[in-house]
């Protein structure tokens, strides 16, 4: 460990998820060793295998057999492309981690260009199919759509987050944790921790062998997962915050509309007997209020528990300097200062004397 950082063994580590794609792999894996063995880094090719029923682990098996270069991680079952890209980047070994498709749509011959890309100091690279070869209406438009409304709420610009062909540097990804079907928000929870991220345009082929594993009903995943991310990017750290706002209006309201229906009650000309409905509604919002503050402070001693039970800082380091050579404290353990550290030193060679 240096700064805190894990060292890597490896220059680049070539990301594959891949689900019944048993006849695409030998072609695409083709491709791959010819554009990286003609490169001067050391490099891995990592294929995750989620939870295949054709013939795709045997084919994965063979490549390991063949090329010393592949590792396969294999799942018991279908767990979905976001698990198996937690995977790769839990199994990989690289600085750079690049993703691709295992479907033969995306080209090798791009990893190089992003590499290129990321030397310009970049710490993501998101590709972009501008000549996208798949259908009109059931799948580019919506994705069109979808961009647009990604890239509206998170803030972070592209064109084409559905392209799984992409550059991360370990560094971005290693404290990032996904779940559910969250593995095209990567560009966007990479930017919440302080990444820079850009796009290049990408080589992208129609589909050869099978058929594809989306469909549009993946379009009311991407609007929930999207309120997920919106939500914790915004209010991770404070839920009180999106809690309270909407508790104090809520209150504030009832309490102007209960005001207004006392007021018109004690007026005169009122007749007897004549009910309103304002006050009921005035009770209405009182208690929506009241109940939203008190999730909102619910949600912010969880949100304590978790950051504190697993020692879980509410912030990304980049870069010390200058460079220390104190170890990281120990979770519990108070942070070691260095003059405190000579004064010790200091004092131990006075007890010598």
């Amino acid at each position: 460990m240096k700064n805190n950082i894990e060292i890597r063994s490896k220059h680049l580590s070539v990301i594959i998820p891949v689900y019944n794609e048993e006849e695409s792999i030998p072609h695409l894996h083709t491709r791959i060793h010819k554009v990286l063995a003609e490169q001067p880094f050391s490099y891995e090719v990592l294929y995750i295998d989620d939870g295949s029923s054709d013939g795709t682990l045997q084919q994965l098996n063979r490549l390991v057999e063949q090329d010393p270069y592949v590792r396969v991680i294999s799942f018991r079952r279908n767990f979905g492309q976001t698990a198996a890209m937690s995977a790769g980047v839990a199994y990989s070994r690289g600085e750079i981690l690049v993703f691709m498709d295992g479907d033969l749509q995306n080209d090798p011959v791009d990893i190089p260009r992003l590499l290129e890309k990321l030397e310009e100091g970049y710490d993501v690279v998101s590709g972009w199919r501008k000549n996208r070869q798949d259908a009109q209406w059931s799948r580019k438009f919506p994705s069109m759509l979808a961009n647009k409304l990604i890239s509206q709420v998170t803030g972070v610009r592209l064109h084409d987050y559905g392209c799984t062909l992409k550059a991360y540097r370990y560094e971005v990804l290693r404290h990032v944790r996904l779940y559910g079907e969250m593995h095209r928000f990567i560009p966007a929870y990479a930017a919440l921790a302080g990444a820079k991220v850009t796009e290049m345009v990408v080589d992208h082929h129609a589909r050869q062998f099978g058929k594809s594993k989306y469909g549009i009903s993946r379009v009311v995943r991407v609007i929930l997962d999207l309120t997920t991310l919106k939500f914790l990017g915004s209010f991770g750290t404070k839920p009180l915050y999106a809690f309270g706002v909407t508790g104090l209006s809520s209150l504030s309201l009832g309490f102007g509309t209960g005001l207004y229906s006392l007021l018109r009650a004690c007026l005169p000309g009122k007749k007897k007997g004549q009910r309103s409905a304002l006050f009921p509604i005035s009770l209405l919002f009182s208690s929506f209020g009241l109940l939203s503050l008190i999730s909102g402070l619910i949600a912010e001693m969880l949100t304590r528990i978790y950051y504190e039970a697993q020692d879980k800082p509410t912030y990304v380091v980049k870069q010390v300097q200058p460079e220390s050579s104190l170890r990281s404290p120990l979770p519990g353990e108070r942070p070691q200062d260095p003059t405190e550290s000579q004064h010790n030193g200091n004092r131990e060679k006075t007890a010598t004397r």
